[in-house]
C-alpha cells in the first residue's frame, strides 16, 4: 500500500472524484465486481478524511486517487460553455391533419365563449341569446367537422379490423380452454 500524505486531513471534492475515478478503473479491469464497486463507491462518497480513501485502496493497485494539488491537475477539465439552445418558438402547432376552416372554428368558439361572459356581466346583452351564440358555433363546427375528423378513413377501419381480430382470437382462446376442460373432466371420469 502507498503511503497516504497526511490521512487526517479533510478531502475535497476533486479528491473524492479522483477516488471514484480509480475504483471504476479497478472495476473496469475486473479486480473488483459490480456489487463491491457499489459498496466502496458509497464508502467513498462517505469518507471525509484522506486516511478513509486510504483504507479503501490498501488491497489494490495503482491507480490509487490523487491528493491535494495532484488531484487539481487530475481533474476533469471544466465543461466548456454550453452550445446555445434555439429560441423557442411562440407560434402554436395546430393539431396535425387540420384545415384551415378547422383551426378558425377552433380560435372562435372560445373567443365566442369570451365574449358571452364579458357581455352578460357586463348587462350589456340579456343572456340567453348571448349564451346561445358560443353553441352555436360550437354546433356548427362540430356538423362540418365531427370527431375525429382528422384521422384518415383506412385508419379507422384498419383499428375496426384489429378490434375484431382480437375479439375473434380471444373468442377461440376460450374454446380451445373449454374445449381442454372437457376433456379433462372425461379423462378423470
Amino acid at each position: 500500500m502507498t503511503e497516504v500524505p497526511s490521512p487526517q486531513l479533510r478531502i475535497s471534492d476533486q479528491e473524492r472524484e479522483s477516488a471514484l475515478s480509480a475504483l471504476g478503473d479497478h472495476m473496469t479491469a475486473g479486480r473488483i465486481d459490480i456489487d463491491e464497486y457499489g459498496e466502496r463507491s458509497a464508502r467513498i462518497t462517505a469518507a471525509k478524511t484522506r486516511g478513509e480513501l486510504g483504507e479503501l485502496f490498501a488491497d489494490l493497485p495503482q491507480p490509487h486517487p490523487a491528493y491535494g494539488a495532484a488531484a487539481a491537475a487530475a481533474a476533469p477539465p471544466a465543461d466548456p460553455a454550453p452550445a446555445p439552445r434555439p429560441e423557442p418558438s411562440t407560434a402554436v402547432a395546430a393539431p396535425r391533419g387540420w384545415s384551415g376552416g378547422q383551426r378558425l372554428a377552433a380560435s372562435i368558439v372560445p373567443l365566442a365563449w369570451l365574449v358571452a361572459i364579458v357581455l352578460i356581466s357586463t348587462g350589456v346583452v340579456a343572456p340567453w341569446p348571448m349564451i346561445a351564440l358560443p353553441i352555436a358555433f360550437t354546433i356548427f363546427g362540430r356538423a362540418l367537422w365531427g370527431h375525429g375528423s382528422d384521422h384518415d378513413h383506412r385508419d379507422r377501419d384498419d383499428r375496426r379490423m384489429d378490434h375484431r381480430e382480437h375479439r375473434l382470437d380471444h373468442r377461440d382462446r376460450r374454446r380451445e380452454m373449454r374445449d381442454e376442460f372437457r376433456r379433462q373432466r372425461r379423462f378423470d371420469r
